[in-house]
């Protein structure tokens, strides 16, 4: 990765600080924490000393493994699209991929918020480096029912309910009937519907709900749980089922309380229970001045003091952090509610070096490891929430909950567990108090699972399936074993279905119910509200404590999936079935038949070259990490490093086993680029590609991506990302 030789640094060792790096954490963070430099500059140097010659030989493991799977598909090669199997698993074995696997344990993690030990409800995933969206997904802990149905295609356009203009009454109707819906499900009365209800008192600690001239309660009175307002005349009754709360907001004077029977304006949903603050798929920091932006918003997230003023509407509007919740409780006491979601950021991987600080080991200077120095400033800059000094806390258990991404197996997740036992005592915390999230996104990774969580026994609080991640591992992997199928019939293959089982199957073998989240992946269509509630209820139904949503809408949307689906109950019913099929995870999802037609094959690049171009042009150009990408068909897609990995590897597949050629591929990125560069056309800042493709970092890039694709580490789209980004900002 090239340097800047202009960059001022501080020397610290044999540690090369970028200016910028420097003096935020020595003017704001230090002091606000109270640790001395010179002690946290001299052990955060050792660390790096005894961490970097270990994270540069898990590397070259990899390496060493995928050469070796490299050329066992080019001497055994596969017939009419299937292979060897039985042979494919001993060789896996025998190079100590596929690894033995251990006597049966229970995890042991101890300290864990109920948001992750006991919740169930959706989670959010937001790129920290924007302090407007990780605020938002912090405050998405409670979202408006109304607003999240109004706002989008849940609630048809038909028969006069279209969104368009003002308020549309008929619209609103159609939201409350919803709504109330939604209540006779999960808070049934004991007689009737909430659509006869006319007010609500709280008589002797219990809910009456009037209808007319008659009362009735709730079925299940334990399922009121608080108020707010005079119990005579509440303004808010709150209610709870499978462990989430729901407020029924009450106002007369409201536009839509004043037309409700019952004055009902608004239900009040408990949505994204934790979200994920994130350092690595979703953002671009390639350097001190991007990472110093992501750190300080954790910073702030952290205090308890991160603002963001911007303008919306034609008004200045300044966001915070929202503060817990108070209600009277039936007998008479105060419960308080958390106003915030739960946070855990995510790490960056084992991968990347970053250019922010500069490590001499004796054979010159090179960019620190990434993973390495976001695992000792990220717990730095938390520590004032881990000794509960701020009025908002995260934590209400003192514990930091650190996602790690993209780890190849149990000698991975051991020099991750290591090095927070470094962080730990260097900054003098009790072990174990830096939690794990290991997410189970890389082939080597899943079929090692029960002993990767092994190797964290005493500290993990959460695994996950990400389909995208995974399956763009799938076909690097295997990338000499034959052309794969399209995209779109990915998922139908044998080790898609088999890997979600087998993550939930040693996710509940290794005792995780109780102690740590088991999650499920992304709904990738921000504005197919519609098609995720018909379908995402298959996350919660499966045994996933949680799931991914792209926004606060669709985390309020999808929490109404966690009132139908008691996953405590669905995963006590799964801890007796048979584990998932190993042979199956294994089953390389090649093309059985590759006489596709001309149209078909050029359809299918396509749809992959516009998805790159589209996500790769912001990243480069505009350090956007995530973001609504139009596809082909002008649908708004969540496209983020994942995305891009599936698309590339796929793309160079086809080239490698001739499906198409090399100036086929050229000539439909060239052509795909006018294609973004008019769906971009309404963006001020946007820089188009095709005015100068030879000059076009980001088009260079995506490009890349394709063409080097199968030379790039594990398939992993980043070192060529930041490249290209870390040359256009030294150039331009």
């Amino acid at each position: 990765m090239s340097q800047s030789s202009t960059t001022n640094r501080i020397q610290k060792g044999i540690l090369a600080i970028d200016q910028q790096l420097y003096d935020f954490i020595e003017n704001e963070v230090l002091p606000k924490v109270g640790v001395d430099s010179e002690g946290y500059w001299s052990g955060f140097e050792k660390v790096i000393k005894e961490f970097t010659p270990r994270n540069k030989a898990l590397l070259e493991t990899r390496d060493q493994i995928q050469a070796q799977i490299d050329q066992w598909h080019l001497d055994n090669p596969a017939k009419d699209g299937d292979i060897d199997y039985p042979a494919y698993k001993t060789f896996l074995q025998e190079i100590g991929y596929l690894l033995p696997e251990g006597d049966d344990f229970t995890v042991s993690t101890e300290n864990v918020d109920d948001e992750i030990a006991h919740i169930a409800g959706p989670q959010l995933v937001v790129p920290v480096r924007n302090a407007r969206y990780a605020l938002n997904a912090t405050n998405a802990r409670w979202g408006s029912l109304y607003d999240a149905l109004y706002g989008t295609d849940v609630i048809s356009d038909d028969n006069g309910q279209e969104a368009k203009g003002g308020y549309n009454p008929t619209r609103g109707a159609a939201v409350v009937a919803y709504a109330k819906k939604f209540l006779d499900d999960n808070f049934a009365l004991a007689s009737g519907s909430y659509n006869d209800a006319t007010g609500f008192t709280v008589v002797d600690g219990k809910l009456e709900i009037a209808q007319g001239d008659s009362n009735t309660q709730l079925k299940e009175p334990a399922q009121f749980v608080g108020f707010l307002g005079d119990a005579e005349n509440p303004t808010g009754v709150l209610l709870k089922h499978n462990g989430l709360h729901a407020e029924i907001q009450i106002d007369a004077s409201h536009p839509v309380g004043k037309d409700d029977l019952a004055n009902i304006k608004d239900v009040l949903l408990e949505s994204a229970i934790t979200a994920i603050q994130d350092c690595e798929d979703s953002i671009a920091a390639v350097d001190a001045e991007e990472k110093v932006e992501v750190y300080r918003n954790w910073l702030g997230l952290m205090n308890g003091d991160l603002q963001e003023t911007f303008e919306k509407g034609g008004k200045t509007r300044t966001r915070k952090q929202n503060p817990d919740r108070e209600y009277h409780t039936p007998e008479g006491g105060t419960l308080i509610l958390p106003g915030r979601s739960l946070l855990l950021i995510r790490n960056v991987g084992h991968l990347m070096q970053n250019p922010a600080i500069l490590v001499d080991l004796g054979n010159g200077q090179e960019g620190i490891f990434e993973g390495l120095m976001d695992g000792l400033i990220t717990p730095l800059l938390s520590l004032n929430d881990l000794k509960g000094k701020n009025a908002l806390s995260n934590s209400r258990k003192g514990s930091m909950y650190i996602v790690k991404p993209k780890m190849h197996g149990p000698e991975e997740v051991k020099m991750a567990n290591d090095l927070f036992n470094a962080s730990e005592d260097l900054l003098g915390l009790e072990r174990h108090t830096l939690k794990i999230g290991i997410m189970d996104e890389e082939r080597r990774m899943t079929v090692n699972l029960k002993e990767a969580i092994r190797q964290a026994k005493e500290r993990v609080i959460f695994i996950n399936t990400g389909f995208l991640d995974r399956t763009g591992d799938e076909m690097h992997t295997s990338m000499n074993a034959g052309p794969f199928v399209p995209k779109g019939e990915m998922k139908s293959q044998a080790w898609q279905p088999a890997y979600e089982q087998w993550n939930v199957d040693i996710g509940l073998e290794t005792g995780l119910q109780g102690r740590a989240q088991i999650g499920k992946g992304m709904w990738a269509k921000p504005d197919e509200m519609k098609e995720m509630m018909d379908t995402k209820a298959a996350h919660p139904k499966s045994g996933a404590t949680t799931a991914w949503v792209p926004s606060p809408t669709g985390a309020t949307l999808h929490s109404m999936h966690y009132h139908q689906v008691n996953v405590a109950d669905v995963q006590d019913s799964l801890k007796s079935r048979k584990r998932a099929s190993l042979d199956d995870i294994l089953t390389i999802p090649l093309a059985k038949d590759t006489n596709w037609t001309e149209e078909e094959k050029q359809q299918e690049i396509d749809n992959n070259a516009q998805g790159i171009l589209g996500y790769v042009v912001r990243w480069v150009n505009q350090g956007v990490g995530c973001s609504k990408v139009p596809d082909i068909n002008d649908i708004g897609l969540m496209e983020d490093r994942a995305t891009l990995r599936i698309s590339s590897q796929h793309i160079a597949n086809w080239l490698h086993h001739d499906i198409v050629s090399e100036q086929q591929v050229t000539d439909t990125m060239k052509r795909m680029a006018k294609v973004v560069d008019e769906q971009n056309a309404g963006d001020s800042d946007y820089q188009p590609m095709a005015n100068d493709f030879d000059n076009s970092y980001a088009f260079k890039a995506a490009c890349d991506l394709v063409f080097k694709g199968r030379t790039q580490p594990s398939g992993y789209t980043e070192p060529l990302l930041h490249q290209a980004r870390l040359d256009l900002k030294a150039n331009c």
